[in-house]
């Protein structure tokens, strides 16, 4: 039986999960440890008869494309190659695989499963619902944005299922898109798993969309398209009929059921007894470990990120902050912590909490009535902020206000928030610490450039650990590192129709484009921005090389573009020739400052001349490094120019443009001259 793993599956399970460790950009194998130990919790709740199958429908890897959308928090984040190798290393640990690849996996601890293939970033805006909505996406945008994360979690990752998306794309339902389940997934990218539908994705093929004239129509369409399994009744109640009325052959249900046990055999559940199989020895004991509790707060730890932090004001002073005042509808809720689709949490410890265990006297107000905050005390809260040394707001948004099937009207704080924020701020004996829990972005502009709000924390739903995490971030046992996984735009972005799937800018038409990569309007916080408590710098110590010849092989086209720009096409150099141009890059990271911390490098390329379409730069790779005060290390990023260099151009085609790239890692860039010619 396959069983969703978004419904309640381990204690810890979804905690872990929901806390997306790969989009705030902290060591990749640390994601695998992540991911191998919910498949080991999994595995053990299999083991012990406390779930029916093995088959898990995550991860969700499609592209945080619009801030309003409710599911984003779900998702790593907008950047393609960030949710690739979240994809890939998701998959890898989950299913039992090694964190290099490469295992063979006959066996697997558990069954990954792609979603929502493809272009899938709308639940219900401005009624249109995702069972209606038909995408319009070109080539250029599938080609460099909406599908590399499930060519990752396909093709490096060899995830064991894909579930198609409700909506359409281009006309086409995904659940009946020939061209995108068997030639793209089985086809270019090898896939030999089980392709599900969302659930009623194929009724709806008839029933809300009309594209199917009759059920026994919508049958043909999926299983011919390369569909497996159907969530939902109608191949249940279909099938049979269909097949009467030859709108399909017995060779396509076949080829359904060999996918489909395929998997459930390698999950071995037809072998008897669980505990006598290569994972029988996961048992209870293995859930809830201190093991896995300590990966939890790690998770936590790593996935806040500090905004901002005008004089120094975090972290306050451990042992010697005499009083605190707690404020905020988010202050004393553990289940806000969680997000969606979570299990029970093996432990519950909430913000105020946290923060009573390093200040006894600590005073408490919610604030609001709810986190829609429609009701406000402030003042009572203003009493109560006037009374203490210092102030933690604790705002932000909860699952009233984003979620599946409910994707948000506005980008600002809910009710009478920022009311409540600006006037406890203005009465405070010092400048407040605000905190943000959400899964999306929200324009807090005002918090940015008011002086009585010295810090601010965006702390996503951090999970069971996150109270923990967070109380130890303000009082300065952990030291933040986290950086945002999207771009946080101004509040009139909502202008732009959620239904428009154009990623890049059309200045003509004033659309601003989406994400960082073509996003050509104001932001509040940048794709990456993250502050610490301590100082960086970079230097690029090595760099292989300086120039690169593109042109390898005779047959290799060469184009002059419409803005006069000369490219190569990538698919017309083989494979090898690939290979042979990869070279590595070196930098230098010093911790300048007084304090050790864990900090991401991220490295993005850009060209000197952008063209019309190209991204203003893009995220090429990304490594953690733990660093001593006054400690220097280096590291090293492997570079494929028919990767990292190339863009998508109207056709869909990759290529690599004639001219100056520039690797950028903070403040430094270094230059590398492309010919194509």
């Amino acid at each position: 039986m396959i069983i969703n793993i978004n419904y309640k599956v381990s204690r810890k399970i979804w905690i872990l999960f929901h806390v997306r460790p790969c989009q705030h950009c902290i060591r990749i194998e640390y994601c695998g440890n992540l991911m191998k130990a919910i498949g080991k919790e999994a595995r053990g709740v299999y083991n012990e008869g406390q779930a029916k199958g093995m088959t898990f429908w995550a991860p969700n890897i499609n592209i945080f494309r619009d801030p309003r959308w409710g599911r984003g928090q779900e998702t790593p984040g907008e950047d393609p190659l960030m949710n690739g190798k979240y994809a890939m290393y998701f998959v890898r640990g989950l299913q039992g695989d090694s964190f290099q690849g490469g295992r063979k996996l006959g066996r697997l601890q558990a069954s990954a499963c792609c979603k929502h293939f493809t272009a899938y970033d709308l639940d219900r805006w401005n009624g249109v619902t995702r069972y209606v909505f038909d995408a319009h996406v070109t080539a250029q945008d599938l080609a460099d944005t909406y599908q590399p994360p499930f060519e990752s979690c396909i093709h490096q990752g060899r995830a064991s299922g894909i579930m198609c998306a409700y909506n359409r794309v281009n006309g086409i339902p995904n659940c009946a898109d020939y061209n995108l389940l068997t030639k793209f997934a089985r086809g270019k990218w090898a896939f030999d798993g089980y392709i599900t539908s969302d659930c009623d994705a194929v009724s709806i093929i008839h029933t809300a969309q009309g594209y199917a004239k009759t059920p026994e129509d919508a049958i043909a369409d999926v299983l011919k398209a390369g569909m497996d399994v159907n969530c939902g009744s109608y191949l249940q109640n279909y099938t049979k009929s269909a097949l009467q009325q030859r709108k399909l052959a017995e060779a396509d249900i076949d080829r359904a059921l060999i996918n489909l046990f395929s998997v459930r055999m390698r999950l071995g559940l037809f072998d008897g007894n669980p505990a006598a199989l290569q994972f029988g020895n996961i048992g209870p004991t293995q859930v809830c470990t201190r093991e896995s509790l300590a990966l939890a707060l790690k998770a936590a730890q790593s996935g806040i990120v500090l905004l901002k932090n005008n004089k120094k004001l975090l972290p306050l002073p451990k042992g010697k902050t005499p009083s605190l005042a707690v404020i905020g509808p988010n202050a004393n809720k553990a289940d806000t912590l969680l997000g969606n689709y979570h299990g029970s949490p093996c432990t519950s410890i909430t913000p105020l909490q946290a923060l009573q265990a390093y200040v006894k006297n600590t005073r408490y107000h919610p604030g609001c009535n709810h986190v829609n905050c429609s009701s406000a005390s402030i003042q009572e809260a203003v009493v109560v902020a006037k009374g203490a040394d210092y102030v933690v707001l604790i705002m932000g948004l909860d699952q009233t206000q984003e979620k599946e099937d409910y994707d948000r009207s506005d980008l600002v704080l809910p009710g009478q928030q920022y009311n409540l924020i600006t006037q406890v701020a203005r009465a405070a004996k010092k400048p407040v610490i605000l905190v943000i829990l959400s899964g999306g972005p929200v324009d807090i502009t005002f918090a940015k450039v008011d002086s009585h709000i010295g810090s601010i924390i965006w702390a996503g739903y951090p999970g069971e650990a996150g109270g923990i995490a967070l109380a130890q971030v303000i009082f300065g046992d952990h030291n933040p590192g986290g950086k945002l996984p999207m771009t946080w735009y101004p509040k009139h972005f909502v202008k732009v129709p959620m239904t428009d799937m154009r990623m890049r800018a059309d200045p003509s038409s004033g659309y601003p484009g989406r994400t960082y990569r073509f996003y050509r309007g104001t932001k509040v916080f940048e794709f990456g921005h993250g502050l610490s408590y301590t100082t960086y710098s970079y230097k690029f110590t090595s760099v292989a090389q300086k120039s690169l010849q593109m042109n390898l092989v005779g047959s290799a086209k060469v184009t002059k573009n419409f803005d006069s720009t000369t490219s190569i096409t990538i698919s017309d150099i083989e494979s090898e020739s690939c290979k042979t141009m990869k070279f590595l890059a070196t930098v230098e990271v010093s911790n300048e400052g007084e304090m050790a911390g864990k900090h991401p490098v991220l490295m993005f390329v850009r060209q000197e001349n952008t063209t019309i379409g190209s991204p203003t730069k893009k995220l090429v790779g990304f490594e953690t490094v733990s660093l001593k005060a006054g400690e220097k290390t280096e590291v090293q990023f492997e570079l494929n120019p028919c990767e990292h260099l190339s863009r998508a151009d109207p056709d869909g085609l990759m290529i690599v443009d004639e001219g100056t790239h520039f690797l950028v890692v903070g403040d430094q860039d270094f230059p590398i001259a492309v010919n194509v010619a």
